[in-house]
């Protein structure tokens, strides 16, 4: 069952599904693909933000990037078995 990043437990691993635009032509969208977030990549999320959970540190393959909940929230992920 696919969930959304966002909502992906800390410390779990999931694959992702599909990154959905926001709009047509979705910029944000169209710079997740580009950065690696595409069908098939392992991802996870390593550390939150002390606020309201906001940024969330994201791990893909070996590298690391910090995504706003609402960025994480266009990538639809399967989580894994563990």
């Amino acid at each position: 069952m696919a969930i959304r990043l966002s909502e992906l437990p800390y410390g779990h691993d999931a694959a992702v599904n599909a990154v959905e635009d926001a709009a047509p032509a979705d910029p944000i969208a169209v710079r997740l693909r580009d950065l690696g977030f595409v069908a098939g990549e392992h991802v996870r999320i390593v550390a939150r933000g002390p606020i309201g959970a906001d940024p969330l540190l994201i791990q893909i393959g070996f590298t690391r990037f910090a995504l706003r909940r609402s960025e994480a929230a266009r990538v639809l992920v399967e989580p894994l078995a563990t």
